[in-house]
């Protein structure tokens, strides 16, 4: 991505938030660089240079600022070819980020070679992949040394470090501080839970993300309670239950992880900003669907409705499967049931959804024992094999076009599936489950080519332009 610099330097003076996370400002004179919102004296312009990334702040000399803490800036959503690319590696390395990160092993998964996703990657955020990880590593430890009780020792290694020593080297020189000094005199965190604080863009639509996630929730594995998500997480021999909720006048959701899920501290809150949409560009999207009549007065109703993403893509699909043509409620009660007849034996009472593997052992019988119809026992089974097999990956890192059409390739899994899958699984933003019921009634259209001519309009949102729909549908 170019930088303009006269743009950029507009927003800064103007502290646009529409540009949060888009840009990072380095300031000459002080040597630190900042978010284009942060509250600090605006610099004189020829004091100024703009960055695509915290990380290629980082590498051109910058300190993070400890007034706006850029590690809590929003991220982005690309839509273009190369961004595409770039953000499905980021995915990639986000779930990798505690151990060793292969970048051939990435780019061979996503079709470049090794050679070409470098090279994208560092056009795009201004880094090298190995600087784009320890950037994003300091980041989130940052947050654990002031959000948690953990040990300086517990936080190098949830943060991905092999040793305290190297750990505090990192720190010191890209905060000029000691991880000790910046946790010193500040208030004693619940020692059961590490807090993480993680940017989003204004408008938010808070409650209507949480109305869509409360009529999908699963009893023991993910609900919504006092004005908060949560989610029981299990990974490996560990578990606990997740709780995020929003704090608008910062422009933030709070995080809290149990410290038992250290460890994973960054892949969940890289899994969070998924489930909850939380690099969306809420004015750019709003924007373009508002310049529809049909959808002008729940964009109006509705600023920064976000598109609800999965915790676990495989887990989705196979709910979307049960959801073909019956109620949201009726998905919901055979989804539980399989939780509690197939899931792994909790742990700490957290529950957790049957992997691939487990439902290729149980087999379409079990399934239809549990009341699935024998055609989507079997649709399911097939979709288990595939992903059990690496056939088939279901998370932001899948190619979206080649995901949806693999998809259909199962007996019993059509076009509405797979966009539906795309919007939340793999977070495709333009994804359109054209023959869906609803979007037809409301918008008048008697055929799926129908649906696409008038959805136009709404690229590259279309999956936004969804949700708005199906919100009018709920409230009438």
């Amino acid at each position: 991505m170019t930088l303009d610099a006269d743009t950029c330097y507009r927003a800064l003076v103007a502290r646009d938030a529409r540009f949060d996370g888009v840009f990072f400002v380095g300031v000459a004179t002080t040597g630190i660089y900042c978010r284009p919102v942060c509250r600090a004296r605006t610099p004189g312009r020829d004091r100024c240079t703009f960055h695509r990334s915290a990380a290629a702040a980082e590498r051109a000399g910058f300190r993070a600022c400890l007034r706006c803490r850029p590690e809590l800036a929003p991220g982005d959503a690309p839509i273009d070819s190369v961004p595409r690319l770039v953000a499905r590696a980021v995915a990639r390395l986000d779930e990798a980020a505690r151990g060793e990160v292969s970048v051939a092993a990435i780019a061979h998964d996503l079709g470049v070679s090794d050679r070409h996703l470098r090279r994208a990657i560092e056009a795009e955020l201004g880094v090298s992949p190995r600087e784009l990880v320890a950037s994003r590593r300091l980041a989130i430890a940052k947050q654990l040394v002031v959000g948690s009780s953990l040990s300086l020792a517990q936080v190098a290694f949830a943060s991905g470090y092999g040793s305290v020593r190297r750990f505090n080297d990192a720190f010191r020189a890209r905060f000029a501080r000691t991880p000790t000094s910046l946790r010193a005199g500040r208030a004693r965190e619940d020692e059961g839970v590490i807090t993480l604080h993680l940017g989003v863009r204004a408008p938010f639509a808070w409650s209507d993300l949480l109305v869509f996630l409360t009529s999908r929730a699963l009893p023991g594995l993910e609900w919504v309670d006092g004005g908060a998500w949560h989610r029981a997480v299990r990974i490996e021999d560990r578990a606990g239950v997740i709780r995020a909720s929003s704090e608008p006048a910062r422009a933030m959701v709070r995080v809290e992880i149990p410290t038992a899920l250290a460890p994973y501290a960054m892949m969940i809150a890289a899994r969070v900003r998924a489930v909850l949409d939380l690099d969306a560009a809420p004015a750019r999207i709003d924007e373009t669907l508002a310049a529809d009549p049909a959808l002008r007065r729940s964009v109006a109703r509705r600023p920064g409705l976000r598109v609800p993403g999965a915790w676990d893509g495989f887990e989705l699909a196979v709910r979307a499967i049960l959801g073909q043509q019956v109620s949201v409620a009726a998905a919901r009660t055979l989804a539980a049931r399989i939780v509690a007849a197939l899931g792994p034996t909790p742990i700490d009472g957290a529950l957790a959804f049957p992997d691939a593997a487990a439902i290729v052992r149980a087999g379409p019988e079990a399934l239809s024992a549990l009341g699935v119809l024998p055609a989507r026992a079997r649709s399911i089974v097939a979709l288990a094999r595939m992903v059990d097999e690496g056939a088939l990956r279901l998370d932001r890192g899948a190619d979206p076009d080649a995901t949806m059409s693999a998809l259909q390739t199962i007996e019993g899994v059509g076009p509405w599936t797979a966009s539906y899958v795309a919007m939340r699984a793999l977070r495709w933003p333009d994804a359109l489950p054209a023959s869906d019921l609803v979007l037809k009634k409301r918008l008048g259209a008697k055929s799926e080519g129908a649906v696409r001519a008038h959805a136009e309009r709404w690229r590259p949102w279309r999956a936004y332009g969804v949700m708005h729909v199906w919100a009018r549908g709920e409230e009438e």
